[in-house]
Order: C-alpha cells, then sequence, then structure tokens
C-alpha cells in the first residue's frame, strides 16, 4: 500500500511539461520542511491505496497519458518503484517530482526526473545529494532551482557553473510574493543564462491556496 496525500487531474504547473493536461499522484511524507514548501498538507497521509487501485484511479482521466508523482517526496516509499514500472506498462509518460536528497540510482530510465536542488532560500541547500548528478540524463531530465532573492539566483549559477551543468534542462523559477518574476527575468537576461524561467501557473488559474490543482 502506498501512503497518500492526493489524486487529482489538473494542468500542469511546472517543468517543460506545463500548460498540458496531467494526473497528479502526490505521496504523502517528506524528510524536508522547505521555508517556502506550499504543499505542508502533504507531511500527513490522506489515505491508502495499492498501486492496482492508483492505476484504476488513473483510468478514469482517458485518454490522458501524462501522469506527475510528486509529494511530498515520493521516494521515500519503497512501493514507488512499482508504481513506476505498473504505469509504465499502461504507456504512461511518467513524469517524477523529486527533492533531490534521496538517491535516483534504481529510478528507471524511462521516468523523466524533475529534480530540485534545494537553495539557501530553503533551508536546505547542502540536502542535494551530489551523486544524483550521475542519474540526471541531460536530454530528458530536468533540474530545479526555486529562487527567492539575489542569494538565492548568485548561488544557483554557481552551482551550474561549478558541475557544468549548462547544456542540461535547467528550471528557475521564483518563490511566489518574495520574488516579482520580472526581476528575476531581468537576471537571466543580464546574464544571458541558457535556464528556462517557469512559473507556477496553475497558481495564476487558480487561487494559490487550492487544492488538487
Amino acid at each position: 500500500m502506498l501512503k497518500l496525500s492526493e489524486i487529482f487531474f489538473s494542468i500542469q504547473g511546472e517543468s517543460s511539461y506545463a500548460g498540458l493536461p496531467c494526473i497528479f499522484i502526490r505521496l504523502s511524507g517528506c524528510n524536508l520542511r522547505c521555508n517556502y514548501c506550499d504543499t505542508k498538507y502533504s507531511y500527513e497521509t490522506s489515505f491508502e491505496k495499492s498501486v492496482k487501485e492508483i492505476i484504476l484511479e488513473t483510468h478514469k482521466y482517458k485518454p490522458i497519458k501524462l501522469v506527475e508523482i510528486t509529494g511530498g517526496e515520493p521516494l521515500l516509499q519503497d512501493e514507488v518503484y512499482l508504481l513506476f514500472e505498473k504505469l509504465n506498462l499502461e504507456g504512461y509518460k511518467i513524469l517524477l517530482e523529486t527533492n533531490g536528497s534521496i538517491s535516483l540510482k534504481k529510478v528507471p530510465e524511462y521516468v523523466i526526473k524533475i529534480v530540485d536542488v534545494k537553495t539557501p532560500g530553503s533551508g536546505f541547500e547542502n540536502s542535494f545529494l551530489l551523486e544524483n548528478l550521475q542519474f540526471i540524463d541531460s536530454e530528458k531530465d530536468e533540474l530545479k532551482f526555486v529562487i527567492s532573492d539575489r542569494n538565492d539566483y548568485e548561488w544557483s549559477k554557481d552551482f551550474l557553473q561549478k558541475y557544468k551543468l549548462e547544456n542540461y534542462k535547467i528550471l528557475f523559477s521564483t518563490v511566489l510574493e518574495k520574488l516579482d518574476p520580472q526581476i528575476l527575468a531581468e537576471w537571466i537576461l543580464k546574464d544571458k543564462l541558457s535556464v528556462r524561467m517557469q512559473l507556477q501557473i496553475h497558481k495564476f488559474i487558480w487561487d494559490k491556496e487550492t487544492k488538487g490543482v
């Protein structure tokens, strides 16, 4: 049985897949407590389902075949690997949102990993497992930096340079109500960074406090 916070159908708000209809499977529990976390409710379990039951739930949203497994931190639960396998057998394109602090070694190649590199503003800038860089496919996986101020921006820029990640799929996003998106855009343009700036578009479509979107 997997411990869950929610399963819902919405518009993908982040990553290179932003704007697409997507099925979200939010597992509960997290090993971090980021200062800007916008899903604190996922720390606690709302319900449990077997992998088979979760798959049946996704069938409600046919013909959509894009699914994201998120959290909390989904890799805390070992049964998530069986969920990957069954979703893949069903022909789903699988996105995994993970906080970067747990090894990605066992995550199958067919899973598209969206890996958070925690900035100082999160309070957990030392949580990223550097060995995970060897499990990031620069052609399909994505590294995400959530930026709350200039210090976070400079730290993220230094991280990219230090580990030679300029040719990877890099996402820079702002902490809502902490950093004006225009300011981040101007920094990126001034420094000519080859990164994708993203906004959490679901928070512009719906109220930022709305769950299940």
